[in-house]
């Protein structure tokens, strides 16, 4: 599976009261509404006082709180975020917005990037009074959220697979190598697409990315520059990507890096875009994106934890 047709894919599916329950594990979960737009579950470690607390942001499509889509499920984020508690971090993960539309139906064609940056804002704000340490963790997509949500004076930021082209880049180059027939047109549409403007003008076989109902999204998406935003960032960011990223390569991570040299940059062998593990080829690790039985590879987790465990302790002193 290409970048570009993941994106292809998630773009697409784009338009298509608190309740407490007991765990086996030793931390509890809680149901909450950030507000109308935001639905999501909070885990607290038991018997600890002022943990620390990871928002997770998941990346680009209507993926739900635990890391699934409709017609794929593997509880990536889920896992994450209870791996996380059980190592004495607080983690929130919602839906993202898209997904309670499909719930009820009511699919708003004028959302925009910037709507899942103020969703993440928002999150910020409800436990900024709760919580003296809050680090925002994006995945994919997410990590470009999160790096613009991040101005909401949090402790910390970490980017999970995340790219460190703009998106129109990123699409350009996948144009270039899966159909370069197309490069001219997409470059076209790509300048009219940078001035918020729209077009009809693309051939039929783009139209799964330049649909007109798409083109402001995409338009407000490729306004943002990671690399610019990370150079911005006064706290301690932390970089994790895997060598068998099918749509995020390490080269991403490194870019990242070059333009934030202070990061720490983890790069681990053999674990996939949805962190983890994979010791097969391209179809095993395609596979794993719709398999529950799947772990988070158990150093994205060490990395994390140590991040945030010096970041706090620094935060004390």
């Amino acid at each position: 599976m290409t970048e570009m047709n993941t994106q292809i894919l998630s773009l697409i599916c784009l338009f298509i009261g608190s309740t407490i329950f007991p765990q086996a594990q030793n931390f509890s979960a809680t149901e909450i509404t950030v507000n109308r737009y935001v639905d999501g579950t909070l885990l607290i470690p038991e018997n600890l006082e002022n943990p620390p607390l990871v928002i997770l942001i998941a990346g680009s499509g209507p993926t739900d709180r635990d890391g699934n889509q409709s017609f794929m499920k593997n509880d990536m984020l889920k896992k994450l975020a209870e791996e996380l508690t059980k190592n004495g971090i607080a983690t929130f993960r919602y839906d993202k917005r898209v997904v309670k539309q499909l719930k009820t139906r009511t699919f708003d064609k004028n959302i925009r990037f910037d709507d899942f940056v103020d969703d993440a804002k928002s999150v910020v704000t409800y436990f900024k009074p709760s919580y003296s340490s809050i680090i925002i963790a994006g995945h994919s997509q997410g990590s470009l959220v999160g790096l613009l949500a991040a101005e909401a004076e949090v402790e910390g930021f970490i980017s999970l697979a995340g790219a460190g082209k703009p998106i129109d880049q990123i699409i350009l180059e996948q144009i270039t190598k899966t159909a370069p027939f197309f490069t001219e047109d997409t470059k076209r549409v790509m300048e009219v697409l940078k001035n918020g403007e729209t077009t009809t003008d693309f051939p039929p076989a783009l139209a799964s990315m330049f649909n007109l109902d798409i083109q402001p999204f995409m338009s407000n998406w490729m306004q943002y520059n990671p690399q610019k935003l990370i150079e911005n960032l006064d706290i301690p960011v932390l970089l994790i990507n895997g060598t068998k990223d099918l749509q995020v390569s390490t080269k991403e991570a490194q870019l990242l890096k070059e333009h934030k040299t202070d990061a720490e940059l983890i790069i681990i062998e053999n674990m996939n875009h949805l962190l983890f593990e994979i010791n097969g080829d391209d179809l095993v690790n395609t596979k794993s994106y719709n398999e529950l039985q799947h772990q988070i590879v158990p150093e994205v987790i060490t990395s994390i934890v140590r991040f945030i465990k010096k970041d706090k302790s620094t935060i004390e002193e």
